[in-house]
């Protein structure tokens, strides 16, 4: 027959025999003996592994009256592990234990050390494995998305989950051994992260005293009922800042997150599959890149390292928002960065100025070539367009360019041509291409100008003229053009076919008729301009209405009558000459 004796480990009492009552005394002096050589957080670590071993009881003894055995206390330390097991010294932190007791499984704990608000997704980041940023995160997007549905859940969690307080509830919240070793290692951890706060705060409590009456502050020991509203009022007011900053957060994650990608597929699409031979393929480049010095795959580079250094910056300011534990970069890799960052600029700046001495100067080229039409003939004038090389529904002048290939080559496409007809004095009819571009110098603009290619053709007096141009591809950004001025002799006559109607240029007419109502029309050259011979005096221009109505002039069978409508209140005059004689008015 055994005595028993009654114990109280970590607030549980327990009925326990003497010699199991001997094997665990000396199993915990051991312990505390093993920690005598550091004092610092023994009491502390021995009341953490008195809690422990009251847990683990508690768990077999299912009855109050049962008594602990020495076979529960010898389970109990394979559980825990023995002393002699462990380095449970300051070599503990430097080299691993001797004997690697088995990890115990995973408890849900809310984190009171790593919390924005409850801890709750520090908490389950450490029971799935996964790190709080992204649960924090989680619990945005379903705010965002759910419309508020993540509030009434996280306070669910939040009263449902306890919290971990003690240090064995802290090991198994992430999934480490309650054992001696882990609970001596965390014990020491949290006991120097409180000092290095505690010598940090000393000399900002010590300005407070000093600063302040703390005689008259320490004797109030007691607030009033304001002063807690006032307190509960600024946790309120911080918190909802807190989750402002937070939300600023995200968005900088998101905003970072996005760019960076479309700066990767633009950087693949503009540079590296350049380098593979696949670059002609992707025209949508930025200006500068156009006939630049630089190779385009760096100025690829340059670009993406000039617009994705800061938003990497801004991703992991986002980071460190959400979680103070995101560590910075080092000076190395900062001064690395801005490094890189200051030549892109400058790479960038090089590629900007090469592109703006490339449009420094204007350049023209001027062709003229004569045409068989005389005073007696009738010219058709058509515009006609290339459907084997544009992908255009219709033919009509504008600014924009068409990437083409013209027997497998790359050019640029474009319909931007003005069309002008003018009298000559000359017997016989001609034509004037004039093209235009901008070039780094004269020479330059003049040889781009050359080069544009345009074509025309007269067949059976009709006058075909392309209603397009080609350029080398790099001529994008020149400003390139093409002018075509059609010579006719006086009383010669000239058709405007439907396709000129957009290309119509100023065309001079006695009518005043507008350039897009000209066409479909016959007009006679004469000194003054083209005479249209078929209009509808409903398109005439208001400046020759206005003159019709002033002076009118009529010839017919019955002779010759002319009205002149007086202005400025002055008297109108009428003369008509018939059969009769002259008659004034």
């Amino acid at each position: 027959m055994n005595k028993t004796i009654n114990i109280n480990l970590g607030g549980i009492f327990f009925h326990i025999d003497e010699l199991a009552y001997q094997k665990l005394k000396l199993y915990l002096d051991a312990i505390r003996r093993s920690l005598s050589d550091d004092p610092q957080g023994r009491d502390e670590i021995l009341n953490d592994i008195e809690h422990r071993i009251g847990e683990l009881l508690s768990e077999r003894i299912k009855d109050e009256r049962q008594v602990v055995n020495e076979n529960d206390i010898d389970n109990i330390t394979k559980v825990m592990g023995k002393p002699e097991d462990y380095l449970v010294d300051e070599e503990i932190f430097e080299d691993e234990p001797t004997f690697k007791a088995k990890a115990s499984s995973k408890k849900l704990y809310r984190d009171g050390e790593d919390k924005f608000l409850g801890g709750v997704s520090s908490g389950i980041a450490h029971y799935f494995g996964v790190d709080a940023l992204w649960v924090r995160i989680l619990w945005i997007i379903l705010l965002v998305a759910g419309v508020g549905s993540g509030i009434p859940i996280y306070i669910l969690l939040w009263i449902l989950i306890p919290e971990a307080v003690t240090t064995a509830e802290k090991l198994q919240m992430k999934g480490e051994a309650v054992n001696i070793s882990n609970i001596e290692k965390k014990i020491r951890e949290e006991f120097n992260d409180v000092t290095s706060r505690v010598k940090d705060g000393v000399n900002d409590v010590t300005e407070k005293v000093k600063s302040s009456n703390f005689k008259k502050n320490a004797g109030n020991k007691t607030k009033s009922g304001l002063d807690e509203v006032i307190d509960v009022l600024t946790k309120i007011i911080l918190t909802i800042f807190k989750i402002f900053g937070k939300f600023i957060g995200v968005l900088l994650i998101v905003i970072a997150s996005l760019t960076l990608i479309g700066l990767i597929f633009g950087a693949l699409s503009l540079g590296s599959i350049e380098i593979l031979g696949f670059g002609e393929d992707f025209t949508n480049y930025p200006p500068f890149f156009f006939d630049s010095v630089l190779p385009t795959w760096l100025l690829a580079l340059f670009t993406f390292a000039a617009i994705g250094i800061p938003f990497i910056a801004l991703f992991m300011l986002g980071l460190k928002i959400l979680s103070s534990n995101v560590k910075s970069f080092t000076t190395t890799t900062k001064l690395s960065l801005l490094g890189v960052w200051i030549i892109a600029l400058l790479g960038l700046g090089f590629a900007g100025i090469n592109f703006a001495t490339q449009r420094a100067y204007d350049g023209v080229f001027n062709h003229t070539e004569e045409l068989p039409i005389t005073q007696i003939d009738t010219l058709k004038i058509k515009m006609i367009g290339a459907e084997n090389l544009s992908n255009r529904t219709e033919l009509r002048r504008e600014y924009g360019f068409e990437t083409v290939y013209d027997n497998k080559e790359q050019k640029l496409y474009s319909t931007r041509i003005d069309v002008d007809v003018k009298t000559t004095e000359k017997t016989e009819a001609f034509v004037k291409v004039r093209k235009e571009s901008q070039g780094k110098n004269r020479l330059n603009a003049n040889n781009d100008a050359e080069a544009i290619e345009y074509q025309f053709n007269l067949t059976d007096k009709n006058l075909l003229l392309n209603g397009y141009f080609l350029s080398d591809f790099k001529n994008k950004f020149k400003d390139q053009k093409v002018d075509i001025t059609v010579y006719l002799p006086i009383h010669s006559v000239v058709y405007l076919d439907k396709s000129t109607r957009t290309f119509l240029h100023h065309v001079d007419n006695i009518q005043g008729v507008y350039d897009r109502d000209m066409p479909k029309h016959y007009y006679k050259v004469t000194e003054n301009g083209l005479d249209c011979l078929d209009c509808d005096p409903s398109i005439y221009g208001d400046d020759y209405k206005s003159k019709q109505e002033n002076f009118n002039l009529k010839i017919d069978e019955d002779g010759v009558e002319l009205k002149i409508n007086a202005e400025n209140g002055t008297s109108d005059a009428k003369v008509k000459i018939d059969e009769n004689g002259i008659i004034i008015q």
